[in-house]
């Protein structure tokens, strides 16, 4: 009998154990140790994915039934958030708070960032309370769970860029008549009230990036086709939630009207190459992503770069890319950071998701030192030691 007691109780701590992985393999399901002691010492509640969906509702920033807040950086939120959210960055938030004027302190509020391991979300959630916002929660698995659920809202560099380098399957979910009158050029046609009898137009890979577009934030026709192609099993679905009117205030192209934007051989390229070598990005002060990933994978990077690990020293411990040294750049001044870099190197900042890498670089451009040869990674990466997996991020331009 007790034998038979024993073998039930490991049956039932091995359904636990692995039931989380079982929901999402492979990646953390719980806050990290550092990021659920700031969840403790704030006395924050933690929502999961059905929570924060029914709260999205209808993907528009009227039409939600909560307010989202995506704490990461500016060029994260724009490179894709969790439809109807605003960015409040934990680094900038007196700057970006003031969009939160006019919101009632009673409003329920979901904050999020970059996964399970991201503290910016309850840092943000704490600076929301101290505000004297009474109904803050945290969605802390945030915008990597979201992005293999559900489709996500863009911004309008993405959508140019898609257009531009005809990557990307865009669809106009307005009114026929409106679309004859005026779209974005090379999108497709597939009015929302027409979507069953027109889905046929939808591309035939389901993995083809496909991005939405109507009438603006308010306009909720871009969202039910961006549903539907979920429901159809599309894996890389965006809305470019600004729409039309963004589109043309920016000056870009449209069937109706030539381009009041500059042209692009009227702008200087910018060098691809730095001083040192390195092969950049696109995105000013990135190193170009791909390029710099297969180096690393294939153990060949120049010795004349340094990355630089800008995480905390309990998240370096647990794991880095390999020849990374670390210096936790969040807490130090713009000077101070400077100052602990190597001379004589290129400088490569590398976080777990892009967002701290860029911050780091931005700290020390916004306080006038020399970035020549200091640039940043931005890419997803999750390291046991020196085993690491990289997803290279998708740069804005």
């Amino acid at each position: 009998m007790k034998t038979k007691m024993i073998l039930r109780s490991l049956v039932v701590v091995g359904l636990l154990s692995t039931g989380a992985i079982a929901n999402d393999p492979g990646n953390l399901t719980k806050p990290s140790p550092k990021v659920q002691g700031m969840i403790d010492k704030f006395k924050l509640k933690v929502v999961d994915y059905k929570y924060a969906k029914g709260k999205v509702a209808k993907g528009t920033r009227n039409g939600a039934k909560a307010l989202l807040i995506d704490a990461r950086p500016n060029k994260k939120y724009m490179t894709g958030t969790i439809p109807s959210s605003l960015n409040i960055p934990d680094t900038d938030y007196a700057k970006y708070v003031g969009q939160l004027k006019d919101v009632p302190k009673n409003k329920e509020i979901l904050v999020y960032c970059g996964g399970w391991k991201c503290g910016k979300s309850p840092k943000v959630a704490n600076m929301l309370k101290k505000d004297g916002f009474t109904n803050v929660k945290l969605y802390q698995a945030g915008e990597p769970e979201w992005k293999k659920k559900n489709y996500r809202e863009v911004g309008l560099a993405v959508i140019k860029s898609a257009q531009a380098k005809n990557s990307a399957v865009i669809i106009d979910a307005r009114p026929y008549k409106k679309y004859l009158a005026e779209t974005i050029p090379g999108a497709i046609a597939i009015p929302d009230t027409k979507v069953e009898e027109l889905k046929g137009r939808f591309p035939v890979n389901h993995s083809q990036k496909v991005i939405t577009f109507c009438g603006g934030y308010k306009c909720v026709k871009s969202h039910n086709i961006a549903k539907k192609l979920i429901s159809m099993g599309y894996k890389d679905v965006s809305v470019f939630a600004a729409g039309m009117p963004a589109w043309k205030k920016a000056g870009l192209a449209t069937t109706k009207s030539a381009s009041k934007a500059k042209s692009k051989s009227d702008t200087p390229k910018k060098p691809m190459m730095s001083k040192n070598g390195l092969k950049l990005g696109p995105d000013e002060g990135s190193v170009d992503g791909y390029w710099f990933d297969k180096l690393i994978k294939a153990d060949k990077v120049p010795s004349y770069v340094q990355i630089v690990d800008v995480t905390s020293a309990e998240e370096f411990k647990s794991g880095h890319l390999k020849g990374a040294i670390n210096i936790s750049a969040e807490p130090l001044k713009a000077n101070e950071l400077y100052a602990k870099l190597p001379k004589g190197k290129t400088i490569v900042f590398n976080c777990t998701a892009g967002g701290r890498s860029i911050e780091a670089w931005q700290k020390l451009k916004d306080a006038n030192l020399d970035v020549s040869e200091v640039y940043y990674f931005d890419a997803n990466i999750d390291c046991k030691g020196n085993d690491c997996k990289i997803e290279v991020n998708e740069p804005l331009e």
